[in-house]
């Protein structure tokens, strides 16, 4: 049992390849009996009928994360796949229509590239803007090892996959993105021993290749890899992984938008300026002088929520920590099919503040409701994170000086702490923001 393991290290339920052990930064999340959310603690969390006491769930999470073995399950209800108020019946149902929902979202991918679902992948360009297909040694190679033959190509005379000129615009670009989808997966958490499996490879490949399908507008940008990668690790089910990441996405999409010549995480950078502005004016003075005033350095940070700034376990629980602070009770119903809701309308509507994350109930008491929606606590964690650099950072000669210095906390921030820090931070902003608008 974990509880007799006292305080210990979540490594060995993520674990690293041997020869990658020195280039990994060491974990600091620690598995605390009575303080991290145990599997019995969370089990006995719901009622007979299923029913989630998510507020007791969520102080658990602040006070000490989530216990690796129950992690995928908790991660489900923080990000509003499931509403804490449904039974285990309702939720089980809507598991096996969402797994149906998957299952033909893969095959109508799979009958336009069909490599989709094959235990394959590929990392090579298959299609040209104007719709050619690209005959890449590597991509017929692969094709006619899965001996699969689809209404978007033909078996030839010599028995090999042919492809075909495409004309529909969306499937060219859906198409376009496989390469780039390809080459992402090969990079993405090489250190772990999990992605040593072809088909673990093959499952990150496919989800990603089937949500850029699925969310058209935004269809796949480098960073999603990262984000999708550790649902595919805690979930065992790939459509269950998919419609977590899908969530995931819903709080995050808006960054990977691009229109015209601007991304999305633009607008998340502009926030951080005004933040920093208020909390450190003399820290904004000085990065703006060096040309920094667009915060481009921090991009990385809040595109893919500090994965690169910790440990693979250390980035999770960081997540599960931001969840828990930000956690809506609506968010269920912001993000389900309205159809699939519709029956539960006789419960009630207005939420208790209880059942509410504590980053979510500050913004509630301060009007964070009103017209704007209120800034993510990730914007607030980067924040924290240059405030805390502020004396090495005004001391910083040019814009490389203040990307090393941040380059040198990979591996040094505790997840903890840094969210700590980042409620400091938000109250404190919003309470010299209140004192400027008077």
């Amino acid at each position: 049992m974990w509880r007799n393991l006292g305080a210990s290290s979540a490594d060995s339920f993520y674990q690293v390849r041997p020869e990658c052990t020195d280039d990994v930064p060491e974990t600091k999340f620690r598995i605390k009996v009575g303080k991290t959310l145990s599997a019995r603690r969370w089990h006995a969390a719901f009622t007979p009928e299923g029913y989630l006491d998510i507020g007791n769930v969520l102080r658990r999470i602040c006070r000490g994360g989530i216990h690796p073995s129950i992690r995928g399950e908790v991660w489900e209800f923080l990000l509003g796949c499931y509403d804490p108020k449904s039974t285990f019946e309702e939720r089980e149902q809507l598991r096996q229509h969402r797994r149906v929902q998957y299952a033909a979202l893969k095959e109508e991918c799979r009958t336009m590239f069909p490599l989709i679902g094959s235990g394959r992948f590929i990392s090579a360009p298959v299609i040209t803007e104007d719709g050619d297909p690209v005959l890449d040694p590597i991509v017929l190679q692969e094709l006619n090892a899965a001996k699969v033959s689809t209404s978007v190509g033909q078996i030839g005379a010599s028995g090999g996959f042919e492809m075909v000129k495409e004309h529909d615009k969306s499937v060219i670009q859906w198409k376009i993105s496989l390469h780039q989808i390809g080459l992402d997966v090969i990079r993405t958490d090489r250190t772990l021993v999990f992605y040593e499996k072809q088909e673990n490879l093959s499952k990150l490949w496919d989800i990603l290749a089937v949500y850029a399908w699925f969310d058209k507008d935004v269809n796949y940008c480098q960073g999603m890899s990262d984000l999708c990668s550790p649902m595919i690790i805690l979930l065992d089910d790939e459509a269950d992984a998919f419609w977590c990441f899908a969530r995931m996405m819903r709080r995050l999409r808006s960054n990977f938008r691009c229109t015209g010549n601007s991304v999305g995480v633009e607008a998340q950078l502009s926030n951080l300026a005004s933040i920093t502005q208020v909390v450190d004016p003399k820290l904004h003075q000085h990065l703006e002088t060096l040309g920094g005033g667009n915060y481009v350095f921090a991009f990385r940070m809040l595109m893919v929520l500090f994965r690169r700034e910790f440990s693979f376990a250390d980035s999770l629980y960081l997540w599960e920590m931001m969840w828990a602070l930000e956690y809506d009770p609506d968010l269920f119903l912001m993000y389900e099919d309205p159809d699939l809701t519709a029956e539960k309308s006789e419960r009630p509507k207005v939420k208790s503040i209880r059942q509410c994350g504590k980053y979510e109930r500050e913004n509630m008491r301060n009007g964070g409701k009103g017209a704007e929606a209120p800034l993510p606590i990730s914007v607030f964690l980067v924040a924290s994170v240059l405030k805390d650099k502020s004396a090495k950072l005004t001391e910083a000669r040019g814009l490389d000086d203040v990307v090393k210095i941040l380059n040198n906390i990979t591996g040094n921030l505790d997840a903890k702490k840094a969210c700590s820090s980042a409620m400091k931070l938000h109250k404190k902003y919003l309470k010299k923001a209140a004192n400027s608008n008077r």
